[in-house]
């Protein structure tokens, strides 16, 4: 199983499927910064970034990650939220957005993590037109990357006797 593989295909379509006003998911990599020399996307943008914060061994090459994930979401405008703005609604759907994003992420559980919860936000500086805020969870995961994978295969010149009690056979 790839963990972090799993885990960012399973969170990116969990929000990209329940928050239409999502037009893009992608890595973090601070795209935001460089908007000219990257590909452009559109926005509303998440992106997702993970790291961990405790690994415990649970057996032989398999590990319980408390991971941290951050959530970006980027939301270029030059509309204003102050009142009585010519924009003030466009503005504020960026709140909404954080909201559908809590609302989807906090106390989920998945196929690759369980137990998500908000620990925090913030305001992100982008320098440009841009709304960027950090909103980070912690979850678990159970990490088996480590394990050997067995691939299924048969068995070639097995014979039972149907003499012995096989129930005891190794």
């Amino acid at each position: 199983m790839q963990i972090f593989k799993v885990l960012y295909l399973e969170l990116s379509e969990l929000l990209i499927s329940k928050i239409p006003e999502i037009e893009w998911c992608d890595l973090w990599n601070s795209q935001i910064y460089n908007l000219e020399g990257e590909h452009p996307f559109p926005a509303p943008a998440v992106f997702l970034a993970f790291r961990s914060n405790r690994v415990d061994d649970t057996g032989i090459k398999t590990q319980n990650v408390q991971m941290q994930v951050d959530v970006f979401l980027f939301y270029e405008t030059f509309a204003d939220t102050y009142k009585g703005s010519f924009n003030q609604t466009e503005a504020l759907q960026f709140l909404d957005i954080m909201d559908s994003i809590n609302k989807q992420l906090h106390g989920s559980s998945g196929t690759a993590y369980s137990n998500m919860k908000r620990v925090s936000f913030s305001p992100v500086d982008t320098g440009g037109a841009g709304n960027l805020y950090n909103i980070t969870y912690n979850c678990e995961i159970m990490d088996y990357t480590a394990v050997k994978e067995w691939d299924e295969g048969k068995f070639s010149d097995l014979q039972i006797d149907p003499n012995i009690d096989n129930r005891y056979v190794i």
